[in-house]
């Protein structure tokens, strides 16, 4: 008898705007997807045993989280952008950083939230498709929603002007 999924890896239904993005074996070799949902470009990535979406573009500066590697920092996994490094929680989209709380005696460094900063969405998978709803952008302003609809080309980050 096989693995018993999830509940959020296997729900009863979908959402009616629910968009079949991809195939559960489809990250079998990559464990990223790059892809279009009505005009927004989002990544979608599958990590121990999860599916994530999120907005394509680096809320910071528009850098490709499709080619971003995957961390785990202070317990949650995060992508990092490979244009500027920052870090982003997968599960919700919260932009980290590492400080020091000076309140702290021992000013050790500690992993820090800058809240959501990366619109993520609903990913359904169901009968082997990999199904995504878009977040409702009405509701709650996100940094990422700046590059969210352009068009980039791919291409390293430019150097900073001298």
């Amino acid at each position: 008898m096989g693995q018993k999924q999830s509940a959020t890896e296997e729900p009863e239904e979908i959402d009616e705007g629910a968009v079949l993005v991809a195939k559960v074996e489809d990250f079998k070799t990559s464990k990223k997807l790059r892809t279009t949902v009505n005009d927004r470009e989002i990544v979608v990535f599958h990590h121990l045993g999860k599916h994530h979406a999120l907005d394509l573009r680096c809320y910071h500066s528009g850098g490709p989280l499709h080619l971003g590697e995957i961390e785990d920092i202070d317990g949650r996994a995060c992508v990092i952008c490979p244009w500027h490094k920052f870090k982003i929680v997968l599960e919700s989209g919260e932009g980290l950083y590492q400080g020091v709380d000076p309140r702290e005696p021992k000013r050790t460094k500690k992993w820090f939230s800058k809240g959501v900063k990366q619109r993520t969405h609903k990913v359904t998978v169901r009968n082997g498709g990999v199904y995504v709803t878009l977040s409702d952008t009405s509701t709650m302003w996100c940094d990422s929603d700046t590059y969210a609809k352009e068009k980039f080309i791919d291409q390293p980050c430019p150097d900073p002007v001298a």
